[in-house]
């Protein structure tokens, strides 16, 4: 093969370019009044997330980011990152994070933590009109699997995405935790001087009932959708271990999508290295030696 297709169009939209192109799983092709090129059944199954959610308190010291949220505080800001790339400008202030296991039960570290010194929403609404700061919390591996479908042969029209969060015990289990956690991290001495009241969920918030609740009504999306056209030699596999698609000639697929499973932790360097890689392998490139640095494994 002297010419290749490479999709590169992400978890969401690459099975969807996949099943308009007509592979996919037959029977769902059929009913979309698509000719099926080959049938395929994994496209868009296997659809896996990272959910969180944010732990809010008051800071009882003027040191948080605070002020840096007031439109007048702005511009000088900018302008000091802009010249100097220096300020607060220069950083995306989660300068702290970490992994933990939640249970014994686990072999890796199943939650993810980001702290911010602010308390604020991801998309920087819904700012607390004070002073505080935020631990964002969720589990790696959910068990839970979703799915991508067409709803038009317009390539316009948006698809439908279960991502099917929350359904199992564990995820249930896993976030319950968290929080339980999260709350004793935060009440470490080191933080005393610090830490004011409570914000979100608020320590009212005790039993597992009232715990699942605040999970219902808050968690959302980590933006790391992944493992919708997965690598693998079963049925549900989509391509192989360079990124080809099964059943399918110079068509390959370089994406977060081709994840079998989501990984412990952010997608970006990853979904590069995975990128990287299969170029390599289409250009003919010799692969790296097998790392042999050490990393923990749970007894």
């Amino acid at each position: 093969v002297k010419r290749e297709v490479l999709l590169c169009a992400g978890a969401i939209a690459s099975p969807q370019i996949l099943q308009r192109s007509g592979v996919g799983q037959s029977t769902f092709l059929k009913s979309m009044d698509i000719d099926v090129v080959h049938d395929l059944p994994g496209v868009g199954e296997n659809l896996q997330d990272h959910l969180e959610m944010y732990l809010q308190y008051k800071c009882k010291q003027p040191v948080s980011l605070y002020p840096a949220l007031k439109w007048y505080n702005q511009p000088a800001i900018g302008a000091e990152w802009l010249f100097n790339g220096t300020g607060i400008g220069a950083s995306n202030q989660f300068e702290a994070g970490g992994f933990i296991r939640s249970s014994d039960e686990f072999k890796w570290p199943n939650i993810q933590y980001h702290f911010l010194p602010v308390a604020i929403n991801y998309n920087g609404s819904n700012a607390v009109k004070e002073h505080g700061f935020q631990a964002h919390v969720g589990s790696m591996r959910s068990p839970s699997r979703g799915r991508i479908k067409l709803k038009s042969k317009d390539p316009f029209a948006h698809p439908s995405i279960l991502f099917n969060y929350m359904s199992t015990e564990q995820d249930w289990r896993e976030f319950r935790d968290a929080i339980r956690i999260t709350r004793e991290i935060m009440h470490q001495p080191a933080l005393d001087p610090y830490r004011g009241d409570e914000i979100s969920p608020g320590k009212h918030l005790q039993t597992d009932a009232e715990l699942d609740d605040f999970v219902r009504n808050h968690a959302e999306t980590a933006y790391h959708p992944s493992c919708s056209c997965k690598m693998g030699e079963d049925e549900m596999a989509v391509v192989d271990g360079q990124g080809r698609v099964h059943g399918m000639n110079g068509l390959r697929v370089v994406d977060a999508s081709i994840m079998p499973l989501i990984i412990t932790g952010n997608l970006n360097a990853t979904t590069i290295m995975i990128a990287e890689k299969i170029a390599d392998q289409i250009r003919g490139r010799e692969a790296l030696p097998r790392s042999t640095a050490p990393f923990y494994v749970a007894s």
